[in-house]
């Protein structure tokens, strides 16, 4: 992966700094991720087994990423068998370079695109680009981020960040077939994009797609969707080109059932999501490839603590019930994963060797919401604090934490310091100066006690 997502510079500090100042923004993102949570928790609070249910995801994912070699190979036996073509891609550039010669060998210069986070990440549609081929996204926010010259802002919906009136902004100044009078209703503004698209979907001969799982039993593709713009794009071409993580394998036919009830529930709030398209091998004589991405993802699975981030089903709940997210939007994390799950991969995929990815694992308050909603129960706050002490310090900061050790390692030491710390205490400033100055930017520095309590312990036990 790249160092930032499209070239976002800065880091998280920064980044949200500014975004916190935007009151659109922040008004926007407080709706949005209001009502999905409320609707997700009405539709979750129907089932007396959803915590049975998440527990079976959990396991199927943990079974399947410790076993994840022996399920790729049968799925890619599977599929091949069913007549399509597997092609494993190491990283995004392998990816980028088998997608676009697979749509060079086609003799088509343009393809339409099912949402996929996995394209976003490898940056596929500048690579087309780079070679000539136009990608045009069909998914109704995709398609707003695409005519907007803009960045996707949350997994699930895009465009979360944009309302009603800058849409239709966006639909009459990019979008050549705009009605003159089109206004900001919903259904408006849903109809200009369909008629702008059903052009696309008709002359298109080459669609490219992700997946939300793949059936390593039957060799079987799943996307769920909520438009139907998914199932025009795997049906109507010629040629369709999937490009899925290897995390997203799943064994057998049957674990499906259990994901169909989570991932719903858990990111637009609904019992069963409008659309859900499966697909196995060449189907109805359109030529099928899939390719499977690595991109990071094994140096992941190597990682003890940090794997679990591979069991995300990019639902979204754990972005719909964070406040951090909430006030600083998806913008601030610099990646095509933005929220706690994105705090978390972003940074194991890409390293934390620049400032922005070194940065994301504190983006977070730690309170466990994100947590708490998760379909597969991954533990974001222990992976978080793990990439805390895996992130590069500065001197100043090892040099303070060398010096903390060193007096709470000494109960003598510490007593000394804190009755010191009690007697100076009108001399420590409210805002700390130097390196120090990080934490006071953000928080109210604690008054120290005129006595300690293992002093007053002493003197009154």
């Amino acid at each position: 992966m790249s160092a930032t997502f499209l070239g976002m510079p800065g880091n998280f500090p920064k980044n949200s700094a500014r975004a916190v100042q935007d009151s659109q923004l922040r008004y926007n993102l407080r709706k949005a991720t209001h009502t999905i949570r409320g609707k997700r928790a009405s539709v979750v609070g129907e089932l007396p087994d959803w915590q049975e249910l998440r527990a079976a995801g959990k396991a199927i994912k943990d079974e399947t990423l410790r076993h994840l070699d022996r399920y790729l190979v049968q799925l890619e036996e599977t599929v091949t068998a069913a007549g399509g073509h597997v092609h494993w891609a190491r990283d995004a550039a392998e990816a980028n370079r088998i997608v676009a010669g697979l749509v060079k060998a086609t003799g088509e210069r343009e393809v339409v695109k099912v949402k996929s986070m996995a394209t976003q990440e490898i940056g596929l549609n500048e690579a087309l680009a780079a070679e000539g081929i136009t990608a045009y996204e069909t998914d109704l926010a995709e398609l707003i981020v695409q005519l907007g010259d803009d960045f996707p802002s949350h997994i699930l919906v895009p465009a979360i960040h944009r309302n009603r009136a800058e849409i239709r902004e966006i639909f009459l100044d990019r979008m050549d077939d705009a009605p003159p009078g089109l206004t900001d209703e919903p259904a408006a503004l849903a109809e200009a994009a369909r008629v702008h698209l059903r052009e696309r979907f008709l002359r298109s001969k080459v669609a490219v797609s992700g997946a939300n799982f793949m059936v390593a039993e039957t060799g079987t593709l799943v996307v769920l969707e909520s438009e139907g713009n998914g199932r025009m794009c795997l049906t109507l071409p010629e040629t369709l080109i999937s490009v899925v993580g290897i995390e997203k394998v799943l064994p057998t036919w049957r674990d499906l059932e259990v994901f169909l009830q989570l991932l719903p529930r858990s990111s637009t709030g609904e019992r069963m999501n409008p659309y859900t398209s499966t697909w196995t091998g060449s189907a109805e004589g359109q030529d099928f490839h899939l390719v499977l991405l690595d991109n990071g993802r094994t140096d992941v699975l190597a990682d003890e603590v940090g794997r679990q981030a591979l069991r995300c089903i990019r639902c979204s709940a754990c972005l719909n019930v964070c406040p951090v997210y909430e006030r600083a939007g998806g913008h601030a994390y610099g990646s095509v994963y933005p929220g706690p799950i994105g705090a978390i991969l972003t940074p194991q995929l890409r390293g934390m060797g620049s400032e922005l990815d070194a940065s994301l694992p504190y983006a977070s308050s730690l309170c466990g919401a994100c947590y708490d909603v998760c379909p597969v129960a991954i533990d974001i706050p222990e992976v978080l604090v793990d990439l805390r002490a895996k992130a590069p310090h500065g001197a100043a900061e090892r040099a303070g934490m060398r010096v903390a050790g060193w007096v709470l390692n000494d109960q003598a030491r510490l007593a000394a310091a804190q009755r010191a710390a009690g007697r100076l205490r009108r001399l420590v400033p409210r805002r700390l100066p130097g390196p120090l100055s990080a934490w006071t930017d953000t928080r109210d520095l604690p008054g120290i006690p005129e006595e300690s309590f293992r002093d007053w312990w002493e003197r009154e036990g």
